[in-house]
């Protein structure tokens, strides 16, 4: 016992002080928000869209990026002959609104989640429950979750906690395109939550398909059946995007 009690009194505290303090630094090889600039894009050059697995990326008169289906990869950035795509550090991508997630060239940002409507925030601000639904993800996005729980992050020192039944639930947390063998289960979780209820569309594939897009066997994500109040996308969301969108909606983070 005194050595268990030694040993914890050597290592400190180890929960980190974001976001009351700076983030943790990410890697170097860490993707955040991509960046299209103004100008320099060749005319009638397609390269980036056509190196996108997911069609995420698109050319008119301007370059579009939809993040909701971007899986992250960069192949638009290499196949730019004039580097006119290139990812930034930002992990801050979490939106309310479906649309949002479309970055145009030129744009600095996507507009943050705002937190929920007040009698919502009344209800969820401070101690919010989440069942998670694995819809036939590959469990990447479930393991940036899990990151959440560990004692660097502790998710629930802000009230939010994940629990194991629908009917102990605020809210819904889903990974995953959302397959067929998982449409019904998804709709009766969703039925056994109790009102009011949020829903997280956590990941590309929860959010439109990603690699999975108009697969047969997959709804292309939560949104063609539930209403969906946060989006959280990447392939998979680093945990601090997660967390920061997490944060955004129940009011914690408001810059």
């Amino acid at each position: 016992m005194f050595k268990m009690i030694a040993a914890r009194l050597k290592q400190g505290h180890r929960t980190m002080k974001y976001p009351g303090g700076p983030a943790p630094e990410t890697s170097d090889r860490f993707r955040g928000r991509p960046s299209i600039a103004a100008t320099g894009c060749p005319e009638g050059c397609r390269a980036c869209a056509g190196a996108c697995p997911t069609g995420a990326v698109s050319v008119t008169d301007r370059v579009r990026i939809d993040l909701g289906k971007c899986l992250f990869c960069a192949d638009c950035a290499s196949a730019c002959p004039a580097q006119v795509i290139t990812f930034t550090q930002d992990h801050r991508l979490a939106v309310r609104n479906r649309q949002d997630l479309c970055l145009e060239q030129g744009q600095t940002g996507v507009p943050l989640a705002a937190a929920l409507e007040p009698k919502l925030l009344s209800l969820f601000g401070r101690s919010l429950k989440l069942r998670q639904v694995s819809a036939g993800g590959c469990n990447a996005c479930e393991a940036d979750v899990n990151v959440l729980n560990t004692v660097g992050w502790d998710l629930g020192r802000f009230g939010i906690q994940f629990v194991a039944s629908p009917r102990h639930a605020d809210g819904l947390l889903i990974t995953g395109p959302v397959t067929r063998n998982m449409e019904l289960a998804l709709e009766k979780t969703y039925a056994a939550t109790p009102e009011p209820k949020i829903v997280i569309a956590l990941g590309a594939c929860a959010i439109s398909g990603g690699p999975y897009l108009d697969h047969s066997q997959a709804n292309n994500g939560a949104t063609a059946l539930l209403p969906v109040d946060l989006f959280i996308p990447g392939c998979p969301p680093h945990p601090l995007t997660i967390l920061d969108g997490l944060l955004r909606l129940t009011g914690r983070i408001t810059d």
